[in-house]
């Protein structure tokens, strides 16, 4: 149903919503006030998740709220480090202050679970991220399936699950 233009590797979401909600409304007959996209790579997802989101959307008179984690430190931006010419450096020079995890003010990072905007955001400003786009942080055990490793990752966790849920009983 999407356009080839609409699809493949790297195409972004944008694009795609706009084209899904301007051909829902036509079928519909009827413009629709705030779109959701579940991205299926967040298996983990739960309905509260979600509702949370939709409800800051409209409380907080917000275009956008994502689903965010805390990363882990590990993975914060001023340790990262780029190869250049055969050579380390930083990502970012502050990185060379760093001498303890303590330093680091907290990221976050995308988790994939629920993006909510409003129509105005994707129709009228072609994005889905606006100037008022706020966060809902999700502190739950979530794994983003976007390798094999993750896909492993997550039935390891699942499985997990099912094994404390039996002692549960």
């Amino acid at each position: 149903m999407r356009p080839e233009e609409l699809s493949g590797d790297i195409v972004a979401d944008g694009p795609v919503l706009h084209h899904a909600l301007t051909e829902c409304e036509k079928i519909d007959g009827r413009p629709y006030d705030i779109v959701v996209m579940l991205q299926p790579t967040s298996p983990f997802r739960k309905p509260n998740h979600v509702t949370a989101a939709v409800q800051k959307l409209i409380a907080g008179g917000y275009d956008a709220v994502w689903t965010v984690s805390e990363s882990d430190s590990k993975a914060h931006p001023l340790k990262q480090l780029v190869i250049k010419d055969d050579r380390l450096d930083y990502y970012d020079p502050d990185g060379a202050a760093i001498v303890a995890r303590q330093q680091l003010k907290p990221v976050y990072h995308r988790n994939g679970v629920a993006y909510v905007m409003t129509r105005d955001l994707i129709i009228d400003k072609k994005t889905i991220k606006g100037e008022k786009t706020s966060f809902h942080v999700i502190d739950d055990l979530l794994v983003n399936i976007d390798t094999e490793f993750d896909f492993k990752l997550a039935e390891f966790v699942l499985q997990q699950e099912q094994s404390t849920d039996q002692f549960a009983l």
